[in-house]
């Protein structure tokens, strides 16, 4: 399952959902755990310090969760992706392919500076369809992705593979449903 096993122990899996044959790996009582979530949060700092980032990215809406206090233990800013027309201000978009449907995101054409370096956060990795997204709209906007974060990586799925050629780093992997 994972080489963080008190992490893991913490993460719930609920079988068929959202639909039969899928296996949801449940990050509340993480969240909910005071130790949990900020060993998390240590853990996930200590796995990208060394990837300097000006900024972490994170997507709407478990890509909040971790992203902002990750930043702050980076020393880092934090952008937010979201679902078009919740952004107040002008934005740039990125169209891309789930595993049961497409979908978009936005950023504010103003969130990323030429040249930042920027490190993309989700709270999982499955297919890379959201981290890729995420990659382009940083990449779109002159930004450097300095490698991908990801709390939990279903390394049974594709997704390492379509964010080459982006450096994946997860704290706790399921080689297996």
């Amino acid at each position: 399952m994972t080489s963080n096993g008190s992490l893991a122990s913490l993460i719930r899996s609920i079988p068929d959902f959202p639909k039969p044959g899928i296996v949801f790996r449940d990050i509340t009582p993480l969240l909910a755990d005071p130790g949990g979530l900020d060993a998390a949060v240590s853990a996930l700092t200590e796995l990208t310090r060394d990837l300097r980032p000006d900024l972490v990215i994170g997507a709407e809406a478990r890509g909040f969760l971790f992203g902002p206090a990750l930043a702050r233990e980076l020393g880092a800013g934090f952008a937010l992706a979201r679902k078009p027309g919740s952004l107040p201000y002008k934005t740039i978009s990125h169209e891309y392919a789930l595993e049961y449907a497409r979908s978009v995101l936005e950023v504010h054409e103003d969130a990323i500076a030429p040249g930042m370096r920027v490190l993309v956060h989700d709270d999982l990795l499955a297919t890379g369809g959201t981290a890729k997204a995420l990659c382009s709209l940083v990449e779109d906007l002159g930004g450097e992705v300095v490698g991908c974060a990801f709390l939990i990586e279903l390394a049974f799925l594709p997704g390492r593979a379509a964010l080459a050629p982006h450096e994946a780093h997860a704290l706790i992997r399921y080689d297996e449903e």
